[in-house]
């Protein structure tokens, strides 16, 4: 796949998950943390994305998690950045403190440094956050990504809007 050919399939995923939401009349909102709202301009360079796309809360450091859509502070303390809880309350955060109806959050480690045992470089954890009857239903999912800094990045958001779609494609969303 030639680097024209990975924009195309990337412009498509957009404008796929632009008609989805459009027809359930619903609207994506974006909590990205290692990404730098990558996401987010992404989705935007898509003409007429302001019809399903919210907006986007960029959370890279620990103290834009808790004030912005937040994050609790023990859940940092106790699980860290990169982590299922810590992307799991940024994706419901991001619901609270918007009106959109589907959220994705990105929190990860895109290196070169910082790194761990616990959390290598290339660690990512995704959730996506479904508003149902005010009730938050979340799905999340780690993944551990290879490559430069850019291409742990790129990855990342294509793992995040390929969540969205497959959410969106299906009637009902069940999530736990």
């Amino acid at each position: 796949m030639t680097m024209t050919d990975q924009a195309v399939s990337r412009d498509e995923l957009s404008e796929r998950i632009g008609q989805l939401l459009v027809a359930r009349q619903w609207r994506l909102i974006s909590a990205e943390s290692c990404t730098g709202g990558l996401l987010a301009a992404r989705v935007t360079e898509i003409p007429g994305s302001s019809d399903w796309f919210e907006g986007a809360f960029v959370t890279y450091r620990l103290s834009a998690k808790t004030d912005m859509i937040g994050v609790p502070i023990q859940t940092l303390d106790r699980h860290g950045a990169v982590s299922e809880p810590t992307a799991r309350s940024m994706a419901e955060g991001a619901l609270n403190a918007s009106s959109a109806d589907i959220a994705v959050a990105i929190t990860g480690i895109a290196g070169p440094d910082g790194g761990d045992v616990i959390a290598p470089i290339g660690t990512v954890w995704f959730a996506w956050a479904v508003r149902a009857d005010e009730v938050r239903c979340v799905q999340t999912a780690e993944h551990h990504l290879a490559g430069s800094r850019q291409a742990v990045r790129d990855r990342a958001v294509e793992v995040a809007l390929s969540g969205v779609a497959e959410l969106l494609q299906n009637p009902a969303p069940t999530l736990t």
